[in-house]
């Protein structure tokens, strides 16, 4: 039980932008744009789970459409023009196989590489289907992607110039992205599991297979039983097909068609990941945006307040929900089909009538309630998921760093991994040629080999994405070289969880290269980095301050925290106890600990606020009845 300490508060600390009082920790950050009203103490199903490493929450950020070299093709050097945010990379930083002199001015395709401006974050999409993008790669030439990749604009303040293919953004732009890599671990050896677009990746993730397909239209599904109908259920016959082409899923009633007409949408038979969770009872769920209401929209509000239009009254709006993005949604056994949400906030991450699909929304529900599952799958609304035409850098920033910044300030960080993965790369180019490892001789294949390895349309590695690890076990400032693909991250929650278990002998899981090497799991360094959502730049250490106090329990302290006057309205804050151990204890109060609105961007000088503090036992979560009335008050210094 959580018991009233008998001395209160013997020093505040306040650390100002010029630098720290004495004897400040020397990693004190502050962060902005998280949420607040946090809990103490991660008391989820998860945390007693066994595993085989010291990570119980698996998070994994599922972003749109990037290719390696669009994003990091000159990491760690960005040009640094005036009035955008700056990157300079730490002195250590190692090298990625990027873009070299040679490739930036002498490359084998018919444009050259060239930097994109933060102002043109909004592009045109570009041609990426699974026969495309194999023609871009020219048999490993890579010197065909304006021929067969590049794309057209769609929509106004569209940046679409010829050429546009071949265009990389620096630090400058994707600054959190380029941050996260130089405090965590990234691989520069990351590949699509298959050709093509956002659905064959999206079932890469969740399935390790793109074959399977009971039914669906032939434009999609390479040797389609036939196509889906909306009065007859998919039934257990031969599941011939493999989708290689964005198409919805059958068992979703925001698909295209509704639920009258279904001969546009796809049925899976093969076993997913979900399949394997359920059976190991390890709580999981799929969190997207928009599944609450599949018909919300957004416009693009960072390109919007950039490009000086009032996001309130652009009519440009992108949908939320993608159904062809939630893998989970083609199988009978994981899907949602008529959205329906959690018999109660206790049971996200169990089984009942969700089926583990829910709005992104509930996802912070579980969390802020100290019930973080075990494994989540993140997918932002559209305008923030990273698609070019209808999002950019620069809203996907916003949701990544909103979204880690939130869970940094989570008592169960100590224990959880994000991972930053990207569906597929839009055709955007990059230079380096994955491995074959699946071939497959069709008429949609091109260089994939005379011989067909299992299931046909399934070539494979495809092209280069993005992968990141953030955690408080990542290796620092590491890129790593490992082969790994989309299905890795599958390879790490079945070894992580399920005691090596592979879906099959066919999917690419079973030959998945091991991401455990981006981790040190012997050395946590509990490191936190808090950044600004909308430059994506490392916050200063103005506003955070230490409250000191000493209690006659041996446990680890807590702060309430509210705007007053007075103790009412108190809040828990996300807090870690950096005291000397038994009865003395210290903790850090960072700005998005206090309560005010999402985007909160740290303590406001000249504002009082009011505090208690109490002691917490690790075994309950109980709550004090506001420490009997009795709390204290501090007023953050201006200058």
């Amino acid at each position: 039980m959580r018991i009233v300490i008998a001395a209160v508060m013997l020093a505040i600390t306040t650390y100002m932008a010029w630098g720290r009082a004495p004897g400040a920790s020397a990693d004190v950050s502050v962060a902005g744009g998280a949420p607040t009203a946090q809990v103490g103490q991660d008391h989820s199903t998860a945390a007693g789970l066994p595993t085989t490493t010291p990570i119980k929450h698996l998070v994994v950020i599922f972003q749109e459409n990037v290719s390696f070299d669009h994003y990091f093709g000159t990491y760690p050097n960005a040009l640094n023009p005036s009035g955008e945010p700056a990157f300079t990379a730490r002195g250590n930083t190692p090298a990625v196989n990027g873009l070299t002199p040679e490739l930036l001015s002498s490359n084998p395709n018919s444009a050259q590489p060239f930097r994109l401006d933060r102002v043109q974050a909004l592009t045109c999409d570009q041609s990426h289907t699974y026969p495309a993008e194999q023609q871009a790669e020219d048999n490993g030439a890579m010197d065909k992607f304006v021929e067969f990749t590049e794309g057209t604009a769609t929509k106004p303040n569209q940046y679409c110039p010829n050429g546009i293919v071949m265009g990389y953004y620096d630090g400058n732009t994707v600054t959190a992205l380029w941050n996260y890599a130089q405090h965590f671990s990234m691989s520069d050896n990351a590949f699509g599991t298959v050709f093509g677009p956002s659905t064959p990746g999206a079932l890469s993730l969740a399935a390790a297979d793109t074959a399977g397909v009971l039914c669906g239209p032939t434009v999609s599904v390479y040797n389609s039983p036939g196509v889906c109908s909306a009065t007859t259920a998919p039934g257990a016959g031969t599941s011939t097909g493999t989708l290689f082409k964005d198409t919805d899923p059958y068992y979703d009633d925001c698909s295209s068609g509704g639920t009258t007409n279904k001969s546009n949408t796809v049925a899976i038979s093969a076993p997913n990941i979900g399949n394997l969770l359920d059976s190991g009872n390890i709580t999981w769920g799929w969190f997207e945006g928009g599944f609450d209401n599949c018909k919300a929209k957004h416009p693009l509000v960072a390109v919007d307040q950039l490009l000086g239009i009032d996001p309130a009254t652009d009519n440009v709006t992108f949908g939320d929900y993608s159904p062809h993005h939630n893998p989970f949604q083609y199988y009978a056994s994981t899907a949602n089909p008529h959205h329906l949400p959690p018999t109660s906030d206790a049971m996200i991450g169990q089984t009942d009538q969700a089926n583990h699909l829910y709005d992104l929304s509930r996802f912070w529900t579980a969390a802020d309630a100290g019930n973080l599952p075990a494994v989540s799958f993140l997918k932002a609304p559209g305008y923030q998921d990273g698609h070019a035409a209808s999002s950019d850098p620069l809203d996907e920033q916003e949701f990544i760093v909103d979204t880690i910044n939130h869970l940094m300030s989570l008592p169960s960080w100590q224990s959880t991994a994000v991972i930053v993965e990207y569906d597929d790369s839009d055709g955007w180019y990059d230079h380096v040629r994955a491995p074959i490892v699946n071939h497959s001789d069709t008429t949609l294949d091109f260089g994939c080999g005379s011989t067909t390895d299992g299931a046909p349309a399934r070539c494979g590695y495809g092209p280069r994405l993005p992968y990141l690890v953030i955690s408080p076990y990542a290796r620092d400032n590491v890129v790593d070289h490992t082969l790994v693909d989309q299905t890795s991250t599958m390879r790490f929650i079945e070894d992580n969880w399920l005691h090596g278990q592979r879906l099959s002998s066919e999917s690419f899981d079973s030959r998945a290269g091991a991401i455990t090497q981006m981790f040190d799991f012997t050395h946590p360094s509990g490191r936190r980095l808090f950044l600004d959502p909308q430059t994506g730049t490392i916050l200063p250490d103005s506003g955070a301050f230490e409250v000191d106090f000493s209690s006659n329990v041996p446990a680890q302290g807590m702060v309430y925290f509210g705007s007053g006057p007075g103790c009412t309205g108190l809040v828990e804050v996300a807090t870690r106890d950096a005291g000397s151990g038994t009865t003395n204890h210290r903790v850090l109060v960072m700005g998005n600990d206090l309560p005010g609105s999402v985007g909160d961007n740290g303590i406001v000088p000249g504002t009082t606020y009011w505090y208690e503090t109490v002691t917490t036992a690790q075994s309950t979560g109980q709550e004090i009845d506001n420490n009997h009335g009795k709390c204290y008050s501090v007023t953050i210094p201006k200058d």
